[in-house]
């Protein structure tokens, strides 16, 4: 409890890290098949938190499969380029595509005129990126670094969407904003286990890239951070990957590290009622330049891959709630069958553990959110020889205090999955409403 304390005194940035711990020695040190797998875990510190690896999460119907291209953000004649402007961000409802890069900022100006300018600068950008265009007009002289740093060139759009937000710290006293913090842009509680590192917590901006090239999309980053120079910094990155669209063109939910399907459970994006319930921003939230934004919630999950390959497949089912293969809720056929907690077997017992993940996220099914998260890969931990891989957990929502927060902080007291996973970075950023063509993002709120 003092450490917490200690730790809640921290300046926080971002998301605001609001008692997260941060552990440097609390990564896994179990090798040997000769340890059990119990005590393989206490010697790894796996403790964590369940957050919404979602093959066992569900919010509602259930949809069979992602949605095709053409049911989310409207798509342009050519099949391969999200439309940049609209009312909404792209990158949000979009299908997700095969890959992400993730930047946070932080912003070294003290000037809301460089901060505008930078909005205005990043919006010309984006535009350009989504449709396959280099940044700038190409006129720079030879004796000039030129505008665009080139690896994209001759590569399509890639159905590439980027999507901007900013953090709570950004409305501190540097720009004069402080009143005009939205309220759900909280500073995160500290939840059970987490093991946060600062290095991966925060923020004043954020940038999600998101395409079906990991080329394209790193390069977009690129641009947008030389763009940035004089004004804002890289604070952190992540890169993250599903499984392509070229290796499973059925379309099929994507499965996480652990080979369960991840994302099954998500609000049908189609549904433009359920989305202004579930994810955008009315009029009547507050505050008026947020409306048509939304709320993202971002969490770095470390999963102890080693401590679950020793787990039996029957162990492992239990403790999502759902079946490896099938994707379906434990005592039921198909993926896409609703999740009954209640649901018993002939020995009274129910098919489902209470302390499964899919029986806390599924609840009552009242609270949804709409996750959209990649699997990623830091090779080796050379403290522990494990792999540093995981899940980049990514949702959105109307309003954090009453859906994501609520969540978690049940899954972090009861979760099974917690034994094989901990977090290890956080943020929670306003995403900011789309702007039509002649205007940029974050004008309704710089304005």
């Amino acid at each position: 409890m003092e450490e917490n304390r200690e730790t809640r005194g921290m300046r926080r940035n971002g998301s605001g890290t609001g008692g997260h711990r941060h552990n440097p020695d609390a990564a896994g040190r179990g090798r040997g098949p000769f340890l059990s797998r119990r005590s393989l875990l206490r010697m790894a510190g796996a403790g964590g938190l369940g957050l919404l690896l979602g093959a066992g999460g569900s919010w509602g119907v259930l949809a069979r499969t992602l949605p095709k291209a053409t049911d989310s953000h409207p798509a342009s004649v050519d099949s391969d380029q999200v439309p940049f402007y609209g009312e909404h961000q792209g990158g949000i409802t979009t299908p997700p595509q095969d890959f992400l890069c993730f930047a946070s900022f932080d912003v070294t100006s003290s000037r809301i005129a460089d901060l505008r300018l930078l909005f205005r600068r990043w919006t010309e950008a984006a535009a350009a990126l989504c449709s396959g265009k280099p940044v700038g007009d190409g006129s720079t002289g030879p004796n000039l670094p030129p505008a665009d740093t080139g690896e994209a060139i001759g590569l399509s759009p890639s159905r590439m969407t980027i999507t901007f937000g900013v953090g709570a710290s950004l409305f501190d006293s540097r720009f004069g904003l402080a009143a005009k913090r939205p309220e759900p842009l909280v500073d995160l509680p500290a939840f059970a286990g987490e093991e946060l590192d600062p290095a991966w917590c925060g923020g004043d901006l954020c940038v999600q890239v998101c395409a079906n090239d990991l080329q394209a999309a790193f390069h977009a980053v690129r641009n947008l951070a030389r763009i940035a120079r004089g004004t804002a910094v890289l604070r952190w990155t992540q890169e993250g990957f599903q499984r392509t669209s070229a290796a499973a063109p059925r379309g099929e939910t994507p499965r996480n590290l652990f080979g369960f399907k991840d994302g099954t459970g998500n609000p049908d994006v189609r549904d433009e009622s359920l989305m202004r319930k579930v994810v955008w921003v009315q009029s009547s939230d507050g505050p008026a330049w947020m409306q048509g934004g939304t709320y993202m919630a971002v969490r770095r999950i470390r999963m102890r891959l080693e401590v679950w390959d020793r787990s039996t497949l029957a162990e492992q089912e239990a403790t999502f709630g759902r079946y490896r293969a099938s994707g379906a809720p434990l005592g039921m056929k198909r993926e896409s069958d609703p999740v009954n907690p209640e649901a018993a077997g002939p020995d009274g017992k129910p098919f489902i553990p209470r302390n499964s993940h899919v029986s806390l996220a599924h609840g009552d099914g009242s609270v949804r959110i709409l996750r959209r998260s990649y699997s990623y890969s830091s090779g080796i931990d050379r403290r522990t020889g494990q792999l540093d891989a995981g899940l980049f957990f990514i949702c959105f929502q109307r309003d954090p205090r009453r859906q994501f927060v609520p969540i978690q902080q049940k899954l972090a007291q009861q979760d099974a999955l917690n034994e094989y996973i901990v977090h290890t970075g956080s943020a929670l950023f306003a995403c900011l409403p789309g702007a039509s063509r002649g205007n940029y993002i974050g004008q309704t709120l710089l304005e």
